[in-house]
């Protein structure tokens, strides 16, 4: 699944809607100058530029594009440089513009670069600094008045030395990869010694620490402020929206903030507001509207409105951006925002608006950007859409919208979003819509559509969702003609048949390819292993494809996400696989693939995700050869193979990721700069086969059944302490039930059915207060069944099989004054006879027939120590006796054994 608002959101960012980055008019106007600049800083500016010699694989690592590298000539004046600026009368360099120069690695606290003392702005945005600190140094720059350092991967503490460029009039550290932190001391100084400070950009600083109310104690010239995510906590004082000269205040995503937003004396320059995802109190009255006259951009999303009327939001004939978004607004959407005339964004979306969209709105003409998605919204869409002719994006995704899609949305010439998806829209999908001139992204995922796929026609394309509708035939050829083309989803429209084009490998900006869940049929592309540095999501599964899984990996890909489940895929797991050093998830079960283990992916550092059932598997896990294997690993699954050997104990003691409990409600998936694609998989989960259109960054599951392991249950699996399913039915194991296992508190389901445990059931398993799911059958379990929490809910099922158990919920009594068996003691684990392969119960056997000889028997098996000849027939007879019950009893549901 696509995360389709995040790639719309970004884009966003990218038309100028609604940024978070600093204004286009501040700071950084650098020109060039023809003065000879002195030699030592023509060297001082050399070294420094060669002080990053690395440049990383791929140029989307940086948060600009296209990134441009610096080209500097040597013995040349340095005044005539790109970004460089000099004094007229000195030529003294006074401006180094480097933003966006593929700049990589540390800079260092003696860099050349602090020895440029007359500079006055410097930028260097839109770099990689790789987590630098961001040195006290720069304090020594004291002629400085524009410092912009966004979005350049600082991290660490910002140096109070900050607060000695007393001339600073803009400071820019906003996007730092969420790692710089600004302390109070350091901010109060910085708020102390600025006092001409105009513009101040800290979005994604933490300052946690600072007190809302310091804020007030910035330069009383500040025009700009901008602090989003900074996780501001407390009341903000009102007396910040009065200041006179704010235009810009941006306070998004401090969800600890609280406060009321003032209903009068408004600041009259006050342009651009963003409240949203805060907790400050907003009314919405006459007399608050009021004095919002001068605001052009309003962001309210996801706010704490009180007693507001909607309707009143008309009367703010200015506004240019409008975003309410995220809130639980109710009713239909109201009439009057027909009369927001410049209007050119309005984002409605993720509230409950019902009812038909308003016909007010199509005499919005200036509109650009319109988001109503994630409503309640019903009936067709209206053909007077059309009339909204400068529109570039109509989001209308996740309502309950029905018929057609009406031909005219394709007079909307100037449209570069189109998303319609998760409605309930029918009917053939307009052949124009594949001929809009300027349309970038086009998503009809989730509706009823059917119909084959018209030729693509728009070559700008850069984005196209058609699953999870009815389509039919082959994909048109004119796809892979589509040179910009980064995400190509098609899955689930199980009538789409045919053969994957090796053309499709001449789409070199491809992201994400999704054709799973189709009836495509034959051999894939060798060339989908190479052919795009940049692909990061491969999803192929549950089609009729045949042959091998493509053999060769180009080193440096960025592969994250690798599924071909539910194919006929033969021979074996290709080891150059191993180039996929960003991979997070595999999945290649239901499959004939013939092999060993693949243990060559414990050198995947970001491995999360291993499943490979229902394969023709064998061999053993012989342990780890690396350090840190699979300790990212949350989800492993090898059920249904033919493995053999003991469980893969020493693995189990590298699964860091499971050992703790992650609380992280997210989903996992891929991050790209303009796509992010949802990660998708199917498992057997609680008995059942189980498809998540999401994984929850917190799922984890153990599940090695269906194969020959031997061997005891591992102590160690009691580490594993986030586990949320294990599953070791359907193998051989024998000895107890590991106390250990008491200490997943985590666990849901527990299925350790069909194997030849003995023993008591652990009276610790009464702990695991999650457990819904719990199948102990056909074993060789003996005594009374545990009770109370969890155990009071768990039927016969769960215990069949096992003729030595009594109590509840069986109807075998236990005998009066039964007591729980303890633990085995670390000696008897070591020496008791039952983990050679006897139990205690060979001492006892002959009570039948007499006492002595059930002694003599026994004293010869301690003597002795396990004769051959004597537990062959004693385990032979055992294992008859299982069979027969097992083909007498076994039910159809799992737990039963497999025939």
């Amino acid at each position: 699944m696509m995360g389709s608002s995040l790639l719309l959101a970004q884009f966003l960012c990218l038309l100028l809607f609604h940024s978070h980055s600093q204004p286009a008019h501040s700071s950084s106007n650098f020109s060039s100058s023809v003065q000879l600049c002195p030699g030592d800083q023509s060297l001082a500016l050399l070294q420094f530029k060669n002080s990053f010699p690395m440049t990383p694989s791929s140029p989307s690592t940086f948060p600009c594009y296209p990134p441009e590298k610096v080209l500097w000539k040597e013995g040349t004046d340095c005044c005539t440089w790109d970004g460089v600026t000099c004094s007229m009368k000195t030529g003294h360099v006074i401006g180094l513009d480097l933003g966006c120069s593929m700049l990589y690695g540390t800079l260092h606290s003696n860099s050349t670069l602090f020895s440029l003392h007359h500079l006055q702005k410097l930028n260097l945005s839109y770099n990689d600094f790789n987590r630098s600190v961001i040195s006290s140094s720069f304090g020594q720059f004291l002629h400085l008045t524009h410092l912009d350092l966004n979005s350049s991967n600082f991290a660490g503490q910002v140096p109070p030395e900050i607060s000695h460029l007393s001339r600073l009039v803009s400071l820019g550290l906003s996007s730092n990869s969420g790692e710089l932190m600004l302390e109070p001391i350091s901010f109060n100084k910085l708020a102390q010694n600025l006092t001409q400070l105009r513009e101040l950009y800290l979005g994604g600083v933490n300052m946690s620490l600072v007190v809302p109310s310091s804020l007030m104690n910035l330069s009383s010239s500040l025009s700009y402020l901008q602090l989003w995510r900074c996780g501001l906590k407390g009341e903000l004082p009102d007396n910040l929206f009065r200041r006179s000269n704010l235009q810009w205040l941006d306070l998004w995503s401090n969800e600890g903030l609280t406060g009321s937003f003032p209903q009068y004396n408004l600041s009259n320059a006050l342009s651009h507001l963003d409240l949203s995802y805060t907790r400050i109190s907003i009314h919405l009255e006459p007399d608050s509207i009021s004095h919002l006259k001068s605001v052009e951009k309003l962001y309210l999303s996801g706010c704490n409105f009180v007693g507001s009327n909607l309707d009143l939001l008309g009367n703010l004939t200015q506004l240019i951006e409008l975003g309410l978004k995220d809130n639980q607004f109710g009713g239909q959407i109201p009439f009057s925002l027909g009369k927001l005339k410049q209007l050119k964004y309005l984002h409605l979306g993720n509230n409950s608006f019902i009812g038909p969209i308003p016909d007010s709105l199509f005499k919005l003409t200036q509109l650009e950007w319109l988001d109503l998605s994630y409503n309640r919204l019903t009936g067709l869409i209206p053909f007077q859409i059309s009339r909204l002719s400068s529109l570039t994006a109509l989001l209308l995704s996740n309502n309950q919208l029905i018929g057609r899609i009406p031909s005219q949305i394709s007079r909307l010439s100037g449209l570069i979003i189109l998303d319609l998806s998760h409605n309930l829209l029918n009917g053939t999908t307009p052949s124009s819509l594949f001929s809009m001139p300027s349309l970038h992204f086009l998503l009809l995922n989730n509706n009823l559509l059917y119909g084959q796929i018209s030729p693509f026609l728009c070559k700008s394309l850069q984005y196209i969702n058609l699953s999870f509708n009815k389509l039919y035939g082959q994909i048109p050829p004119s796809v892979f003609k589509l040179k910009h083309l980064k995400v190509l989803m098609l899955s689930s429209n199980d009538k789409l048949i045919g053969n994957i084009s090796s053309v499709i490998c001449e789409l070199k900006f491809l992201e994400i390819l999704d054709l799973s869940n189709s009836g495509f049929s034959g051999f894939i592309p060798q060339c989908l292993g190479n052919f795009s540095d940049g692909l990061s999501a491969l999803h192929l599964g549950g089609n009729n494809l045949h042959g091998n899984i493509p053999s060769i990996y180009s080193e440096g890909n960025s592969l994250r996400y690798l599924n071909f489940n539910g194919n006929k895929l033969k021979g074996v797991i290709p080891p150059s696989i191993i180039n996929c050093v960003n991979l997070e998830f595999l999945d290649l079960s239901n499959n004939m693939i013939d092999d060993t283990f693949p243990s060559f992916l414990e050198t995947l550092p970001k491995l999360k995700v291993v499943i490979l059932r229902s394969n023709k598997l064998h061999g053993s896990l012989k342990g780890p050869t690396v350090k840190d294997a699979f300790s990212k690993l949350q989800i492993f699954d090898l059920s249904n193979n033919n493995l053999s050997g003991p469980l893969p104990t020493e693995y189990f003691n590298n699964f860091k990721a499971i050992m703790s409990v992650d609380q992280d409600m997210d989903y996992m998936r891929t991050h790209n700069l303009t796509t992010t694609y949802v990660y998708s998989v199917k498992l057997a989960w609680k008995g059942l086969e189980v498809e998540f259109s999401k994984i929850q960054i917190a799922l984890t599951t153990l599940d090695l059944s269906c194969n020959k392991f031997t061997g005891k249950i591992p102590e160690s699996l009691g580490k594993l302490k986030s586990l949320i399913q294990l599953n070791l039915s359907h193998n051989s194991l024998i000895g107890y039930i590991q106390p250990s296992l008491g200490n997943l508190t985590n666990l849901e389901s527990l299925d350790l059915s069909s194997n030849l445990l003995a023993g008591r059931i652990p009276q610790q398993l009464v702990d695991l207060t999650f457990l819904q799911v719990l199948n102990l059958s056909y074993n060789h379990l003996e005594g009374p069944i545990p009770q109370g929490k969890q155990f009071n809910t768990f039927e016969n099922g769960s215990y069949e099989g096992n003729l030595g158990l009594c109590g509840f919920p069986l109807q075998v009594k236990c005998n009066k004054g039964e007591g729980q068996q303890p633990p085995p003691s670390n000696f008897e684990k070591e020496d008791s006879m039952f983990e050679e392969g006897l139990g205690w119960k060979a001492v006892a056997m002959g009570y039948g027939c007499g006492f002595v000889f059930g002694v003599s028997i026994g004293y010869v098996v301690f003597r002795a120590r396990k004769p051959a000849w004597f537990v062959k027939m004693v385990e032979d007879s055992a294992h008859q006796n299982a069979k027969r019950l097992r083909r007498k009893n076994a039910p159809a549901r799992n737990g039963g054994r497999r025939h």
